[in-house]
């Protein structure tokens, strides 16, 4: 209808209002990066897991000494989470995981030149606490962008790529440590970390849509308090930092069993633990496919059944069958096709339980992760002689903690 066509004195056309925009589309960063700077963590974790008893032996200290690069390695991860979280809710997930990898590779440099142990274990916490900011920022950075069921999804997804993580590196580790000695381990670490903070400099989108105030430690502090007096978020930390603790209590105990125990050597181990990948990765693959058809619940409830049957029986067989190496390892594979199932759940759940608060949940439940494992490598380290019995007892511990922990969670709607 033209100004001609209406009549005069007539009522003027109505005029034409834009339509409102929607909210703008949240960044999706690739998933392959997100694997990359989630798996530095546990790659470099483990890549001096097979190498312990040679390490005890190159450094002159006892077993227990050498562990310390484990133990204080989660020790480091749990503290870094802690302040990576609240701090990227602040300033964004990407300025931290820039700083975090700049120390990362500053300890790795520390640990090829370290000349005696205090100092690799040093080394080793500057390496942890820098190498975690992958972990929770890649976890924030996931719900982020995506609402709680999909999260999950994608979070299956990472965790079932970011298996390849450890996989290769216990026998990347065993093999650098029989043809070159346990520097070159510490060497590869650089190689790894370098081209992803290239990467992360150049490729990374931030996701951080509102920044939160943060106003000093006392904020920290009480925002970490008002989640943990939510009963349904102190159980899913539950369930993840027991389900946790089992793969520790396996992880301190293993390279005794094996090494000492059966007389494998440390390659051996490494190969034997790439059938812990599998299991992990065909859990989380599992999850990713179908979780947002049965829920983050039902998912939780069987991956928590799947690792109480291993827990049990990673007790029971060095009690009734034979010492050996398919035996020993064929329980922590039915623990890790549970764990695979229930962590990108719990983990998902946890940190979506106050949204705007995604880093600091985030951070949170990483670092009760990581306590809960380093203090399984102690535990499992100190009572473990070497047939597997204190392993399994440990881990058995975890799986039982988990199946609480979920049954609370369950009961307050979780």
């Amino acid at each position: 209808m033209s100004p001609r066509d209406i009549p005069e004195g007539g009522p003027a056309p109505p005029p034409q209002v834009a339509p409102m925009p929607g909210p703008p589309a949240r960044p999706k960063p690739s998933i392959w990066l997100l694997v990359a700077m989630t798996g530095l963590g546990p790659f470099t974790m483990q890549m001096l897991i097979p190498s312990l008893p040679a390490l005890a032996v190159a450094l002159a200290v006892p077993y227990a000494t050498i562990q310390l690069t484990l133990t204080l390695f989660l020790a480091g991860v749990a503290a870094g989470q802690l302040v990576y979280g609240p701090l990227s809710d602040r300033y964004g997930r990407k300025p931290l995981l820039m700083g975090g990898l700049v120390l990362y590779l500053v300890g790795s440099v520390a640990a090829v030149l370290a000349p005696s142990a205090g100092w690799l274990i040093a080394a080793r916490i500057a390496q942890a606490l820098g190498g975690c900011a992958g972990l929770v920022l890649g976890r924030a950075m996931i719900r982020d962008s995506y609402p709680r069921e999909r999260a999950a999804a994608v979070l299956g997804y990472v965790s079932t790529a970011m298996a390849v993580a450890p996989m290769l590196s216990p026998l990347i580790g065993a093999v650098l440590q029989e043809h070159f000695g346990w520097r070159a381990s510490m060497l590869a670490c650089l190689v790894f970390g370098l081209p992803l903070l290239l990467a992360v400099r150049a490729r990374l989108p931030e996701t951080l849509a509102q920044p939160a105030p943060l106003p000093g430690l006392g904020g920290m502090l009480g925002a970490y308090l008002t989640l943990l007096r939510i009963p349904v978020f102190r159980a899913y930390c539950a369930i993840t930092a027991c389900a946790t603790s089992m793969f520790f209590a396996f992880a301190a105990g293993g390279p005794m069993v094996v090494v000492q125990g059966l007389g494998h050597t440390a390659t051996t181990y490494a190969v034997a633990m790439m059938a812990i990948s599998v299991g992990w990765s065909s859990g989380t693959f599992t999850a990713a496919r179908l979780v947002q058809r049965l829920g983050t619940s039902r998912m939780l409830r069987f991956g928590a059944v799947l690792t109480t049957i291993g827990g049990l029986a990673a007790l029971l067989l060095p009690l009734l069958a034979p010492s050996g190496l398919v035996l020993f390892f064929l329980p922590m594979a039915v623990v890790a096709l549970g764990n695979g199932m229930t962590q990108p759940s719990a983990i998902a759940a946890a940190v979506s339980v106050r949204p705007q608060l995604a880093g600091t949940a985030s951070g949170l439940v990483g670092a009760l992760q990581m306590g809960a494992g380093a203090l399984a490598t102690v535990l499992a380290g100190v009572t473990e002689g070497g047939a597997g019995i204190a392993t399994g007892a440990w881990m058995l511990a975890g799986a039982l903690g988990a199946q609480l922990a979920l049954h609370v969670a369950r009961r307050h709607g979780g």
